[in-house]
């Protein structure tokens, strides 16, 4: 038998970690993390990008976003991919295809190339996030699953933290290009590891005679759809531009087709009844809401500082860089707590201490910078360790092992689809707050008031040595400036608190989860 095979202990029923083990799944974890960090890697240098390809912004916005469409189809399907080719052909394959994709990327020389790379690269390199979450469960026996939600927590926060700042230091020391060739001597020894290391499972070729081509199309047209939907809504005025139109209806009519294949057919492309287990359907709802809080507040911090501070990618990296590091130093602290404190009890923690965050800093002015912003950057890190873990553990713990890889994609993609729907409602409601702070900002800029003409006066005196008689016209588009600044700043403020105010609205649910029991879940369930 492989040395990494769950196989039973001696009178325990628990298959036995071995050194083996530790290290294939390592490489796992450092797969995962490439294609998270890959989401986000390219967005403090999409400038860069644009400029080297020769594209338009909302062109270059594709680099992303065909990532995003192509990661957000594979996810799902993964599971039914790993019960057919078994964890270890998967995985490898994955990691290969993702390395080879992530070279074209670097090598593209324009814009197509570059879309195309990126949607294979994301496809591909997509099964490795829930196959970690699967194999966590059927390596780890007991108690020691609690470290291994620790790591997998950990790894899906910290990557889209640090993916602006990683992204924006190597586009400044080296090239954009290097977003995407680091990836490959790294690509390499993960997939050369885990051939040589993990065998947990067997392949079911069989399943390849019920293999559901109708329902993977529409699957693939309602996912990829409803992503175009929450990336390009908000930059068009959502039904009001003809394509967002078009795939909203796309994303009606092949949801209806998907959800009905998936409930009548044998052997659906991706089996939905793991939702009958009421901590699965729960954990997956949390898994939502904490994609909006991750990759929301990692859009819109860094957001801020660059349209309001001015900041670049790595001074905006500098300042993130708190939440990484609470995260790294509160994970071996939650990994004690999992087999200590009942999860129920560390995710309404976390859910009370994200708002608390979110709360927080939710006092940004014009003049917010590090000192103001480290207390709740750094508590938002420290209250999603607390979330994750348990969550990861709710979610899966009381899954049949019959449905565990599927159930992983599903969990996986709750939290990708949370983080697509909060940053379409981001964009939408700091657009449609703004406009409203501007209009009651305007309202107070009334020149009846001594303040008001006082201190245009004063401006157009400064102005008026350099600008002679167009300094008064100078000082009125500074101040409507000003105006425009604060307005934006109480929107991202507004929407920090909504974000906040979110998490504290789930609190309820924890009371209808059940506790799962140690070890509970994937291999020892029966």
């Amino acid at each position: 038998m492989s040395a990494t095979t769950a196989s039973p202990g001696a009178g325990t029923g628990e298959p036995v970690l071995t050194l083996k083990s530790r290290i294939g799944f390592m490489a796992m974890v450092f797969g995962m993390f490439m294609a998270i960090l890959d989401i986000q890697i390219v967005s403090a240098s999409i400038s860069e990008i644009q400029a080297g390809l020769a594209a338009s912004p909302d062109e270059a916005s594709w680099v992303q976003t065909s990532y995003l469409i192509a990661e957000i189809v594979m996810i799902p399907l993964s599971g039914f991919l790993s019960r057919l080719l078994s964890t270890r052909v998967l995985f490898t394959a994955s990691a290969t295809g993702f390395t080879v994709f992530s070279l074209l990327c670097a090598l593209a020389s324009n814009l197509g190339a570059m879309v195309v790379f990126r949607a294979a690269q994301g496809f591909i390199g997509g099964a490795m996030i829930p196959t970690v979450f699967a194999a966590s469960f059927m390596l780890f026996p007991g108690k020691k699953r609690a470290s291994a939600m620790v790591i997998i927590g950990l790894t899906a926060t910290l990557a889209p933290t640090l993916g602006p700042t990683l992204g924006g230091w190597l586009t400044q020391a080296l090239s954009w290009h290097w977003l995407f060739l680091i990836n490959v001597p790294v690509g390499i020894v993960i997939a050369l590891v885990v051939w040589n290391t993990v065998d947990i499972d067997k392949p079911d070729h069989g399943l390849l005679k019920h293999f559901d081509w109708w329902g993977l199309l529409a699957m693939a047209c309602f996912l990829g759809s409803l992503e175009y939907v929450m990336e390009e809504g908000p930059r068009w005025d959502w039904l009001d531009d003809e394509a967002v139109r078009w795939f909203s209806a796309l994303c009606v009519v092949a949801g209806i087709a998907f959800f009905w294949r998936a409930l009548t057919r044998p052997e659906p492309i991706v089996d939905l009844r793991a939702f009958r287990d009421r901590n699965f359907a729960i954990g997956c709802l949390f898994a939502f809401i904490l994609g909006i809080g991750l990759y929301g507040s990692v859009y819109l911090i860094p957001l801020f500082l660059g349209r309001v501070r001015d900041y670049n990618s790595l001074q905006i990296g500098e300042v993130m860089f708190i939440t990484g590091l609470c995260m790294f130093f509160t994970a071996p602290l939650v990994g004690r707590l999992l087999n200590k404190v009942d999860v129920r009890i560390l995710i309404s923690v976390g859910l009370l201490l994200f708002f608390w965050a979110m709360w927080d800093t939710a006092t940004l002015t014009v003049d917010s910078a590090f000192p103001q912003m480290a207390f709740g950057l750094g508590l938002r890190g420290v209250a999603m360790m607390l979330c994750m873990a348990p969550i990861n553990q709710v979610a899966l713990g009381t899954v049949p092992p019959a449905q565990l890889k599927g159930a992983a994609g599903l969990f996986n993609l709750m939290r990708n689809l949370g983080g697509a729907v909060g940053l379409a409602g981001i964009n939408t409601l700091v657009q449609d707050r703004s406009y409203a702070h501007r209009l009651h900002l305007a309202e107070q800029l009334n020149w009846a008031r001594p303040g008001v003409s006082d201190h245009l006066a004063r401006m157009t005196g400064v102005l008026e040595g350099r600008l002679g008689g167009a300094s008064e016209m100078a000082a009125l588009g500074r101040i409507k400036g000003m105006v425009t600044q604060q307005a934006l700043v109480l929107a991202y403020n507004d929407v920090l608190v909504v974000m906040g105010l979110l998490f504290l609205a789930c609190l309820p649910l924890v009371l209808l989860l059940r506790r799962p029991r140690p070890g509970g879940g994937g291999a020892e369930a029966h």
